[in-house]
């Protein structure tokens, strides 16, 4: 299994300070955003990882992040200088890892939980496309999946006015080989952006998605907003001062996993 980081954009909520640096690179309370994406990644064993990012904030990620040997990984990374939208993120991996899974992860989304790696690992050998969903009290600010009693999905939209639901599309997403047949025609939206919303409704069509609701014990902070990044600080903050353990750390995972 493949992992790619999406970690362009211009971040325009964050303005000024994102006018110079990635938001990606800004501190989550003692480290720098990407670890938290980056660490998820490595939980479920995924060693082969793309970063994506803006082309002047390239040389930043690597002397960050290097090849990534330092974790026992292996890093790349490619340029996305024009903000296109989360969907062509499967053009760069399949540039990358043609036709392989791959797991998508947004490169400003925090994720926590008991056991969270070992979940997600076992969702390498499904036949399907898979999305996370996450109850939250304001849905129209998110993608919006609508589930049937059996927990499939119904429909995924976009921001919508009238939410079906209120489970939110969080930025983590497992795509099968076959993805790019859905991607490959997918138009530009009324945003000026490949909806990956328009993808993943694609795939659904087809009978092949299905979305795990994650569990309350799991944290999962969008820190797209200074509130966002300031919500998250206090969250990490508060669970290695309590518990002493690091959340998001990378050496640790690796250290963990037996890589380094």
């Amino acid at each position: 299994m493949k992992g790619v980081i999406l970690a362009g954009g211009s971040a325009t909520r964050l303005f000024p300070v994102t006018k110079v640096l990635s938001k990606q690179l800004l501190p989550i309370y003692n480290k720098p955003l990407i670890y938290y994406p980056l660490s998820t990644l490595m939980l479920s064993g995924i060693k082969e990882i793309l970063i994506i990012c803006k082309s002047s904030q390239k040389d930043l990620f690597v002397d960050l992040l290097g090849d990534g040997s330092q974790f026992g990984i292996n890093l790349q990374y490619d340029t996305q200088d024009e903000a296109r939208g989360i969907a062509e993120a499967l053009k760069f991996a399949n540039n990358h890892f043609p036709r392989e899974k791959f797991v998508l992860i947004l490169g400003d989304n925090l994720f926590h939980g008991p056991g969270l790696g070992q979940q997600l690992k076992t969702f390498w050998e499904s036949d399907s496309s898979l999305i996370f969903g996450y109850k939250v009290k304001n849905p129209s600010e998110f993608g919006v999946v609508e589930l049937d009693e059996e927990g499939a999905p119904l429909t995924i939209i976009e921001k919508p006015k009238i939410p079906k639901s209120n489970i939110a599309i969080t930025g983590l997403y497992f795509f099968n080989h076959d993805y790019y047949e859905y991607y490959s025609d997918t138009e530009v939206g009324v945003r000026g952006e490949l909806e990956v919303t328009d993808v993943l409704s694609k795939i659904n069509r087809a009978g092949k998605l299905s979305c795990k609701v994650l569990s309350r014990g799991t944290a999962w902070f969008d820190t797209g907003t200074f509130d966002g990044m300031h919500d998250a600080s206090s969250y990490v903050r508060i669970i290695e001062e309590r518990t002493g353990q690091y959340v998001g750390s990378p050496t640790e995972v690796s250290q963990n996993q037996g890589w380094t």
